[in-house]
């Protein structure tokens, strides 16, 4: 498990890459229906990814094995014989004729994660291997096909039931959908094998091919626009399927040459030109003012930036959200060992103090629940959130963000809120508290969230301190983190 979680680490070092060349890359939306959607969407904060398919039944990473190339994550080590990669991508592709999650209930995970305090789920509705959690027409390589036994079950179009089951709890919801397709012979034609992760032909010298793609790739998200109710976020991955020219892609080889970079370098220079324009012009006649998401892939179709199982140093000057594994691998791991309620409360409110959202991975199983670990650690959440949430949600980056272990926020109504994050087994506040970088008006009232009670406090050279009562320093509201309300500053 450590060795699966390690090369994951190393996956996302690779899309860290390209998030940090994004860093001040971003191009602002101009649709005011977009615009005010994602100014919605920031005061979310807290949101679900789940990675699902049939390669939970392997306990392997999602979909890599089946790329030829010599990367940790790429390692096949099950089915009969992993040595001969044809028959190992057959036997992959046959785990659609096993896969069976009976014990799948949409409803349970809503109503945690509802219950946790999140706001929005994104789940892959396709990954990369080109295995379809909903029903669509183009592909019998599907959940819904009738080769998969789990085809004649009720809930057998996984999507819609997790769609709506959210949507019921009053959660936005997302579509992850990976550009390339690795199991299309429109992108990896069989007359030829695949080098890498790209297309395994040159699209420019067969546009009548790619056009196909193009087409097949615009038909499956278009379905999922039309035929699955409301669609928030279309959360688009794979960004190396994009338009590139060659002069840019030489540029971007070179620069990674030259740095000597542990990231992933293109074996060939390909312009994989999916119509990304025409497509969100199509999709938001289905959806109007759908935030789209393309990730990693520089312009206006990339909504908020999305760094990848880290956390920016720093606040960011437009929309973003850390995705981050909750316990495991992205995908299903045996036993995962999920982070503790203190690292997941105080990786929240990092990242919303530096003003993005967290979007937390959990990972069914092939039987269609979630470990014990992840109901125990949105039960942590759920709980914190239910006593300091009015100081995460809707609110916006109070300079300088965080101070020592106090982080902070602020409302445009003028409250403030200093979060004080715990060391590992403290229990007990401090008698004082010292806020330097911030003081409140002469009239306002300061108290912890979950005590009512105003506290005594007095400036302190250009902050104030505040001075905690024995019972509160003995009782405190909740675990982990303690947050401080301020009403109104200077």
């Amino acid at each position: 498990m450590r060795k699966l979680f390690l090369s994951i680490l190393v996956f996302g070092s690779f899309l860290a890459t390209f998030a940090q060349e994004e860093d001040e890359k971003y191009v602002p939306e101009t649709n005011p229906l977009v615009l005010e959607k994602i100014e919605q969407w920031q005061s979310l904060k807290f949101g679900l990814l789940m990675h699902w398919g049939t390669y939970s039944q392997w306990e392997i990473v999602e979909s890599w094995s089946i790329c030829p190339e010599e990367y940790e994550w790429c390692e096949r080590t099950k089915g009969s014989n992993p040595g001969d990669y044809f028959a190992y991508k057959q036997e992959y592709e046959n785990l659609k004729k096993t896969f069976n999650p009976v014990k799948f209930n949409p409803e349970k995970w809503a109503q945690t994660a509802k219950d946790a305090g999140m706001k929005y789920v994104v789940f892959t509705t396709k990954h990369h291997d080109g295995f379809c959690m909903f029903d669509t027409k183009y592909t019998d390589y599907k959940i819904t096909d009738s080769e998969c036994p789990f085809s004649t079950n009720l809930k057998s179009n996984v999507t819609k039931e997790i769609f709506d089951a959210f949507r019921a709890q009053g959660l936005w919801t997302g579509a992850y959908f990976s550009k390339p397709d690795w199991h299309s012979p429109y992108y990896w034609d069989p007359k030829y094998p695949p080098r890498d992760r790209n297309v395994n032909y040159e699209p420019e010298a067969n546009p009548e091919e790619w056009n196909k793609y193009t087409d097949f790739t615009h038909n499956q998200i278009l379905e999922l626009l039309t035929n699955y109710g409301k669609v928030d976020i279309l959360w688009l991955d794979g960004g190396w399927v994009a338009k590139k020219s060659k002069e840019d892609m030489v540029k971007w080889y070179n620069q990674k040459i030259n740095a000597k970079e542990n990231a992933y370098i293109p074996n060939r220079i390909i312009n994989q030109d999916i119509k990304m324009d025409e497509l969100v012009i199509k999709a938001r006649e289905k959806q109007p003012g759908l935030i789209v998401v393309d990730r990693a892939v520089y312009g206006k179709n990339q909504n908020y930036l999305t760094p990848e199982n880290r956390v920016p140093e720093r606040t960011l000057p437009y929309p973003w959200e850390s995705c981050i594994i909750s316990g495991g691998g992205w995908s299903y791991t045996k036993d995962a060992k999920y982070m503790s309620g203190r690292e997941g409360i105080q990786l929240l409110v990092d990242i919303v103090a530096k003003g993005g959202n967290l979007l937390l991975n959990i990972a069914p199983t092939p039987e269609g629940e979630w470990q014990q670990g992840a109901y125990d650690l949105l039960k942590e959440y759920g709980n914190w959130l239910q006593v300091n949430g009015e100081a995460i949600y809707n609110s916006k980056v109070l300079a300088p963000y965080k101070e020592e272990n106090i982080c902070m926020t602020q409302k445009d109504n003028g409250n403030a809120y200093f979060f004080y994050l715990c060391g590992e087994d403290q229990t007990e506040i401090p008698e004082e508290i010292i806020i330097k970088s911030h003081q409140p008006n002469a009239n306002a009232t300061i108290h912890f969230l979950g005590y009512n009670k105003t506290l005594h406090w007095e400036v302190h050279n250009d902050g104030f301190k505040i001075y905690i009562p024995e019972n509160l320093r003995k009782n405190p509201p909740c675990d982990y983190v303690w947050t401080i309300k301020v009403s109104k500053l200077k």
